[in-house]
């Protein structure tokens, strides 16, 4: 009798060994799944970031307010988690000015470009990554990392969600960045130094089909 129970404790305790192995092998699958089906990449196709910098100085009115096009290259949302970071090409950003003579539109497009501005051949990403997010029904007070010109500084953005979609604005000023406003004609005609940040982010509906292979 002493025999068939301590075969029986050793049948019951292999049991629960072999239960306790798979429960935790089913947990090791299981929880990275849920966490990535929480995680949406950024659809770059569709996604638009738009910068917008404006003139000021006495002679204004003879000069342009610039629209920038700054394509997003990667990027993810995880609206569970409060996260969100995302690249831009800044060697990739182009000068929209639909009303701009197209020979202006390539100098101004060539200085943004160079030394002077993004200095884009030194820095050629621009990068943005939350902190914490403060949440108020389909409002997001983002806060974050932004990285341009070799600088990283903090920033808050006010963001709406709508339908996968992530729509706000926000200003940054150059200055923060070591970038000093373009200014011509000995100062009668510049660009002020708060730029205007514009963006309409989606997200691709499978993320897992969007990650690179």
């Amino acid at each position: 009798m002493l025999v068939r129970s301590d075969a029986h404790s050793l049948d019951e305790f292999l049991t629960h060994t072999r239960l306790l192995l798979w429960s935790t092998l089913a947990m090791c699958v299981i929880a990275p799944a849920v966490a990535m089906a929480q995680e949406h990449r950024i659809d770059t196709a569709i996604s638009k970031l738009t910068v917008r910098a404006f003139k000021t100085g006495l002679f204004s009115g003879f000069a342009d307010n610039h629209e920038i096009e700054a394509p997003i290259t990667d990027g993810s949302i995880d609206e569970a988690a409060g996260r969100v970071k995302f690249t831009v090409d800044s060697q990739r950003m182009k000068v929209l000015d639909p009303q701009m003579n197209p020979g202006r539109r390539q100098e101004v497009q060539e200085r943004m470009l160079g030394p002077e501005v993004l200095d884009s051949s030194r820095f050629a990403q621009i990068t943005f990554e939350s902190t914490s997010v403060e949440r108020s029904k389909e409002l997001y007070l983002v806060h974050g990392q932004l990285s341009l010109h070799g600088v990283t500084q903090p920033v808050v953005v006010s963001v709406r969600s709508e339908n996968g979609r992530y729509k706000g604005t926000c200003t940054l000023k150059q200055r923060n960045y070591g970038i000093a406003p373009i200014s011509i004609a000995g100062g009668t005609v510049k660009v002020k130094d708060e730029l205007q940040i514009e963006f309409d982010i989606r997200t691709a509906p499978n993320a897992a089909a969007n990650r690179p292979r």
